[in-house]
């Protein structure tokens, strides 16, 4: 019997490349008239974002829910600190990189005027008092997502008390239950994603000619030059504190960085960072099996570097100024989009919708975003995994459980052992 010849397919991937290119030089082409093809791309628009609420939360909550007093303890004290330190210094940066880079600039997306105000507060005390809502499904029907998340945070935890206490697990899988079914509904309409790429594109190409393609690479630019500072900043970090020489690092991490830049993906990488922080990098395997899986969904440097950029970004697209008070914002909820990894296919674009709606920012200029999302994933994810590492480095320095003879390469171990 003769075998099938494989169907010719076209990676998601692909047709969106494709679709960023076909829109923007049809944009250029048709001009003015392109802008009829918007509502299109708005309606793709839509459809994420009206998943974005229940997504979050139920990402946050899972992701808590499922501890189980996994985080209990010196070593887990440990693992958050370097968590919260290595996420937030990435915020930053992202912030600081734009202010000098402006990927923005030059490309007015939306006009000031036209964006909808957002209430911010006028005093920390009424800023404070914004994030604990009274009601949290008025909340969520608002969009308002710091109070839903909160929310979600603490539901997590009472979930995970209620497991703890009674060994009825019932609640935590509804959780994630419901996030899967999200999930699966974001991938359905992620389906339509090239179609509503090329319309968003065509629009904006249509407008302001091939000058759209300059603001891209800037931005890609942008998560080039974070990396390059935090790797730079990280290595000899850990090479200080873990007495060991940091330049045999670049080698080491050399398989684990391929994968990561060629798959896009930190749960795909998940198995071979493992195995490369006990066999490489002399981690104990307790270690590793500890920080290994939490880093994955709540280490996510790279996503918190890009998330800021996104946000400087969207904001410089429509001319307009960050205040205070939606930086702090800002990096606060990339901390907390970071507790549940959305590990969804066009992921970003529902952090992207979920930090512009937060912060009464156009979401217009997210179609250029969607647009260099496989590029600006290499990136993200380059930086996720290898940071990742050296938090475990860090953490089994501390307990004692880093065999430097193992680093050095004197000795050899397997993970199996």
């Amino acid at each position: 019997m003769a075998k099938e010849k494989k169907k010719f397919e076209i990676s998601m991937t692909m047709q969106i490349f494709i679709a960023t290119i076909g829109g923007i030089v049809f944009g250029v082409i048709a001009g003015p008239w392109a802008g009829n093809l918007q509502f299109i791309g708005d309606i793709f628009m839509r459809l994420i974002q009206m998943s974005v609420v229940v997504l979050v939360m139920t990402a946050v909550a899972g992701a808590i829910a499922s501890q189980q007093g996994k985080g209990i303890g010196r070593m887990g004290f440990h693992t958050f600190k370097w968590f919260f330190i290595f996420t937030v210094f990435a915020a930053v940066l992202g912030y600081v990189i734009c202010q000098v880079v402006q990927p923005g600039k030059g490309i007015t997306i939306i006009d000031p005027t036209e964006v909808s105000d957002v209430a911010f507060a006028t005093s920390i005390q009424d800023t404070i008092l914004g994030f604990f809502t009274t009601n949290v499904i008025t909340s969520m029907a608002d969009g308002t997502m710091v109070p839903c998340i909160i929310f979600a945070i603490l539901f997590g935890v009472g979930a995970n008390m209620y497991a703890s206490s009674s060994g009825d697990d019932t609640v935590i899988k509804m959780i994630k239950g419901i996030n899967q079914s999200v999930i699966n509904i974001i991938s359905i309409v992620m389906k339509i994603a090239p179609i509503g790429v090329f319309c968003l594109l065509a629009n904006v190409a249509g407008e302001i000619g091939f000058a759209v393609i300059m603001p891209m690479l800037k931005f890609l630019g942008c998560l080039a030059i974070g990396d390059a500072i935090m790797l730079i900043v990280y290595i000899p970090l850990a090479g200080i504190r873990c007495k060991v020489n940091p330049l045999l690092m670049p080698k080491k991490f050399l398989k684990v960085s391929i994968l990561a830049m060629t798959t896009t993906s930190s749960a795909i990488c998940l198995p071979t960072k493992m195995e490369d922080t006990v066999t490489k990098f002399g981690v104990s395997r307790r270690v590793s099996d500890f920080v290994g899986p939490l880093s994955m969904s709540m280490n996510s440097n790279g996503a918190a570097l890009c998330h800021l950029c996104a946000v400087c970004f969207m904001a410089e697209s429509a001319n307009l100024s960050l205040t205070w008070s939606q930086l702090v914002l800002g990096v606060s909820l990339s901390l907390m989009l970071c507790i549940g990894t959305i590990t969804v296919p066009g992921g970003s674009v529902v952090s992207f919708t979920f930090l512009a709606t937060s912060l009464g920012l156009p979401t217009e200029a997210i179609g250029l975003l969607v647009a260099i999302d496989w590029f600006s994933g290499i990136f993200r994810t380059l930086l996720n995994v290898d940071a990742d590492i050296i938090v475990a480095m860090l953490v089994a320095n501390i307990e004692g459980e880093l065999d430097r003879d193992v680093y050095n390469g004197i000795k050899t171990v397997s993970y199996s052992e």
